[in-house]
């Protein structure tokens, strides 16, 4: 028996702190919450002020009993949970469900996980502060008021197992809004013109000038005219303009600045910089996590200002105080750090220490001195015109933290790098060797990334830093935004060429880009978002919704009682929810295209059970309607007619091969050619109604060939094979897989030594099962 019981949430963190006590503590994890609302039911009394019902799930009644046991056992029990409202809330649910003693139980909150802070926690203990507690029922019970009165009415109305949620919702609208904005944008083109001048420098040598006109043309005419005018005219620098300039470092990270930048820099996405950063985190290389705080402890810059030094010198060294600016700023008190600054790499997973490595540069660079620039404009001046040419330069005189790291940016635009300037006079004549006007076009709305999208929610003050990793793995999960390819057409433009006094046209083509890992709202997304906007406008709000995050802070701070702010949502909601669902007629998302010209009959675009289809006909009529699946490239939004009805010309035959029809269809996971009993996918972006005969013989004879390479052997008389897979050569067996020792040969197994190989594993000793950890809810 131990004289002390520490609960933690994780058992990654149980065994870290269990190395920094001694023999007088054991350490238990709670694997996240031990209890919640009810799963299937409502979980919340409104008669009864709201009060949340809350039960223990059957996998942690066990573990509940062993906690119960151990904290019997003990003299005192530490609740050592995360600091942050949902660690708060894991502690009272243990306090209450455990039913601890208050006499003998000890709150205590660290931000790192290191000895000294254990030891000082354990020497600091608290209360478990109601407040926060509060703030976490409030959120946790209107996000179950939103979600289960919501959601159904999405069944109703759109389709079955739909959801709706208060954050994930408003987050589905900042997609959509952007897509809308992306399709209704009308490029505008205007001409940009560049020069290369020859001069001679200041050492008596040739040199040549890059300078861009300060005006841009809207038309060809203009730009040509422009070019015209060049021809005769004579050229010499108007001004020369030198001045210093300073580049600041970023501050130290936070949870949404981490994921952005973890976003940029190494490609992670949201909640897996938020599974490593826990990681780092439970094995104490860094602080903690999710945090919205810039602030650094004193004794955290005293070892960054000796570090610096070290690796330095005195005048890299810049102390600097940062206060965040995020709307109800929260959680843990100190920013996202390396726990001993000592440290600039760790031992772990490659991505564990590409996180820790981009934590460590960010912290040090965020004490680190201005970068020093000298920045240098040339104005040229054109005789007889108006216009002038700007050439700029800059040049770093002292890199200061950019030594150590610098920021990356979400903006997809060119970033031009301005270097070095030769050295020239004012009143010097050049001569200008070529000049270029080429057709420019104003950049339609990016698509949000994972990380600007957490950027964007961050500045309107939706969410917490808790929540903006399962925000976006929920939307993703749900299908109401995805990561698809997206092709952009490339567009032709015009290139006016001056050289030599001789005017050249030319028409160029862009080169075709594809957007990858950009979010794009599915049909389903746009239609229920639409749905929400008509009938739930609140819900959808971005003020409401950031000032609901508010009026928790509000609950957290002991300012207000949360079943007042939840009673006051409630009955203006609740009024909604029955108005919506007493609303009749067509279904949300349903879209008239027009006549099928065969049949006489309506076609619609609409949201089905299984998915987006175009529908011939009506569920009135006598004769049952056609409908057929949307391809991947096309919405419910933009398709026409016409592309409607080419839709039902699928199942289509394309022609026989070895006397068997090959018909090509649309399937649950996209285009095939069925051929007999085989099924053969089609290669991706290939439009089934433009298949041949040909194409879809080429198609079943390279898919026969790449199989026949994956078969090693076969043993048809027991249905044996012996194959090449992903991860090396194994036997398939009637549905089931074997592992092939690594020192037998694949090609050289016998049927024997097959069956020999199955029966040694089929009687192998089970591995026991291990408890999944519960993440947070």
């Amino acid at each position: 028996m131990h004289k002390n019981l520490v609960i933690v949430e994780s058992p990654a963190k149980a065994k870290t702190i269990e190395k920094f006590l001694g023999s007088d503590y054991s350490v238990m994890s709670s694997f996240g919450h031990i209890r919640d609302l009810k799963e299937k039911d409502f979980g919340i009394d409104l008669k009864n002020n709201y009060k949340p019902a809350y039960v223990v799930p059957d996998d942690k009644k066990k573990l509940v009993s062993d906690l119960k046991k151990a904290a019997k056992e003990a003299e005192v029990v530490w609740l050592a949970s995360d600091e942050d409202r949902e660690g708060e809330a894991i502690a009272w649910h243990l306090f209450d469900e455990l039913k601890l003693n208050q006499e003998k139980t000890r709150r205590i909150v660290f931000h790192e996980i290191t000895k000294p802070a254990i030891l000082h926690a354990i020497e600091t203990p608290r209360d478990i502060d109601l407040n926060l507690v509060d703030a976490q029922q409030a959120r946790r019970v209107l996000d179950r008021i939103v979600g289960f009165e919501l959601s159904p009415v999405l069944w109703r109305k759109i389709k079955p197992s739909l959801s709706a949620g208060r954050v994930q919702s408003v987050t589905v609208r900042l997609v959509v809004e952007r897509e809308r904005d992306i399709q209704n944008f009308v490029a505008e083109a205007s001409y940009k013109v560049t020069g290369l001048f020859n001069g001679i420098d200041a050492q008596g040598q040739p040199c040549e000038l890059q300078a861009e006109l300060k005006r841009r043309f809207t038309s060809k005419a203009e730009a040509n005219q422009f070019l015209q005018a060049c021809v005769n005219a004579t050229f010499s620098i108007d001004n020369i303009e030198k001045h210093p300039g300073k580049k600041s470092p970023a501050a130290p990270f936070t949870t949404s600045t981490l994921q952005q930048e973890a976003s940029r820099k190494l490609g992670y996405s949201v909640s897996q910089t938020m599974r490593i950063a826990q990681k780092l985190y439970e094995s104490g290389k860094i602080t903690y996590m999710r945090t919205d705080s810039l602030n650094l402890s004193d004794l955290a810059l005293g070892t960054i200002s000796h570090e610096i030094k070290e690796i330095a010198g005195d005048k890299y060294l810049h102390i600097r105080k940062y206060h965040t600016k995020a709307k109800g700023a929260q959680e843990a008190h100190e920013a996202i750090r390396p726990t001993y600054i000592s440290e600039h790499s760790i031992t772990g997973s490659a991505q564990e220490q590409k996180l820790y490595e981009l934590i460590w540069k960010r912290t040090i660079a965020s004490q680190m001195a201005d970068a020093e620039v000298e920045r240098t404009n040339i104005t040229i001046c054109i005789s007889g015109n108006p216009e002038l040419f700007v050439a700029t330069g800059e040049v770093l005189t002292f890199d200061g933290f950019l030594r150590v790291y610098m920021e990356s940016v979400d903006d997809e635009q060119e970033q031009e790098q301005a270097g070095l300037l030769p050295a020239l006079k004012e009143k010097q004549l050049l001569t200008l060797k070529q000049a270029v006007a080429q057709e420019r076009f104003s950049q339609k709305p990016p698509r949000y990334t994972e990380a600007s999208l957490v950027r964007k929610l961050e500045e309107l003050g939706i969410g917490r830093p808790s929540t903006y990793a399962p925000t976006i793995s929920t939307i993703l999960n749900r299908e109401y935004v995805d990561k698809r390819e997206i092709a952009n057409e490339p567009r032709t433009y015009n290139v006016l060429t001056l050289h030599n006094g001789v005017i050249k046209e030319e028409v160029k083509k862009e080169k075709a880009t594809i957007e990858k890992g950009k979010l794009s709202p599915t049909d389903i997304g746009i239609v229920v978002n639409d749905f929400l906007n008509i009938h739930f406008p609140s819900i959808l709000d971005y003020n409401f919704t950031a000032k609901v995050e508010e009026s928790f802070d509000e609950v957290a701070e002991g300012k207000t009682e949360w079943t007042k702010n939840i009673d006051q949502f409630y009955k203006k909601f609740h009024p909604n929810v029955e108005k919506a669902i007493a609303t009749t007629g067509k279904k949300a998302g349903e879209r008239e295209l027009g006549i099928d010209p065969k049949s006489g009959k309506p076609v619609f675009a609409k949201i089905s059970r299984f998915g987006s289809v175009v529908q011939i006909g009506s569920a009135t009529d006598e004769e049952k309607p056609k409908f057929a699946a949307l391809q991947k490239d096309q919405s419910l939004e933009s398709i026409t007619l016409e592309e409607a009805l080419e839709l039902f010309k699928l199942p289509m035959n394309v022609g026989q091969f070895e006397d068997t029809d090959m018909v090509v269809a649309v399937g649950r996971f996209g285009p095939y050619i069925k051929h007999g009993k085989a099924f053969y996918s089609l290669p991706k972006g290939e439009n089934p109604l433009d298949m041949t005969t040909e194409h879809a013989i080429e198609i079943i004879e390279a898919k026969r060939q790449e199989d026949k390479n994956k078969q090693i052997n076969h043993f048809p008389e027991e249905e044996i094979f012996v194959l090449n897979g992903r991860f090396g050569a194994y036997i398939a067996c009637k549905g089931s897989n074997y592992k092939i020792p690594k020192t037998m040969t694949p090609a050289n197994l016998t049927l024997d030594d097959c069956k020999a190989i199955m029966a040694d594993e089929a009687n192998a000793p089970k591995a026991k099962p291990t408890r999944k950890k519960a993440g947070k809810k």
